[in-house]
């Protein structure tokens, strides 16, 4: 350090302050301006940046909290959809009880009535075979009876006398 302080040079010492003072200018001129000016473009940038995210960061709370309302909404709405389904169910499935019974009603009143009418046909049919047979075994006692013209005669007056004239 001695021997820069021994050799030091006051005309080499002068120009490079004037060098220096020409770099400085130049750079200030040409380089500093743009570089300056680059500096607050990008801080402007990491500005609009910090913003942007910033912006976005908001709009994905509140697309966050739309979603969850939406799904709020959804899921009231599945619930609303899921009752009137059970309620159609239920009403579907009564309705079909009711006609099932009253179809079984009246089924088994078709079956009573026609089981009456069967009923009547056939109490007809044994009563005319009975009054039939009635009539065919009176007809053979009545001519086994009446052989005798005389019982014939007693009968037909005791008849008679039963017959009162008003």
């Amino acid at each position: 350090m001695d021997k820069l302080i021994h050799s030091f040079s006051y005309g080499l010492f002068f120009w490079m302050v004037i060098v220096l003072v020409v770099i400085i200018f130049l750079l200030g001129k040409f380089a500093w301006k743009p570089i300056v000016d680059a500096l607050d473009e990008r801080e402007k940038g990491i500005a609009g940046a910090l913003e942007a995210a910033e912006k976005a960061k908001l709009e994905m709370a509140r697309l966050t909290n739309e979603n969850e309302q939406l799904l709020k909404e959804a899921r009231a709405e599945r619930d609303v959809i899921l009752k009137e389904a059970k309620e159609l169910k239920d009403k579907i499935v009564t309705e079909a009880k009711t006609q099932a019974q009253a179809e079984g009603a009246k089924l088994i009143a078709q079956a009573k009535i026609e089981i009456n009418e069967q009923k009547n046909k056939a109490l007809a049919e044994v009563k005319s075979q009975v009054s039939s047979l009635s009539l065919d075994i009176a007809r053979k006692v009545l001519n086994k009876e009446f052989e005798d013209q005389g019982k014939q005669e007693a009968l037909v007056a005791d008849l008679l006398n039963d017959v009162k004239l008003n």
